[in-house]
């Protein structure tokens, strides 16, 4: 049996991302679910392009704040305790507009572990 717990603010942020990201999932190795939390600024975005994945299901739960998620069709306004669910072949951009005036802190997880991410171009 295996159990880790962990003070979130403890994980080292990836480096060269666009927002604060700390990896659950790589502090604890995780190997079938992708476990982040992001703090991200008036302007930031969660990923790295607006993009979307094969097979991988993404959960956005917000912790504080109100997240953006730019889809195709619209975008979605996410507050606080509230969940945005991304499924597989739905492209997406998750961030905070400019406009806003406070951070956003979400608990994003990705199911399964897979890089099978591809960018899309909305135009």
């Amino acid at each position: 049996m295996g159990y880790h717990h962990l003070a979130v603010d403890d994980i080292e942020p990836t480096p060269d991302r666009p927002s604060i990201q700390r990896s659950i999932s790589d502090a604890v190795g995780l190997e079938n679910a992708a476990v982040n939390v992001y703090e991200v600024a008036p302007g930031e975005d969660i990923p790295l392009a607006y993009h979307y994945h094969d097979d991988q299901e993404e959960l956005f739960y917000v912790l504080s704040g109100t997240l953006a998620v730019e889809t195709p069709e619209k975008t979605y306004e996410v507050s606080e305790d509230e969940a945005f669910v991304v499924e597989p072949d739905s492209p997406q951009r998750a961030h905070n507009p400019e406009s806003a005036t406070e951070s956003v802190t979400t608990l994003v997880v990705g199911a399964p572990a897979v890089d099978d991410v591809h960018p899309y171009d909305p135009e």
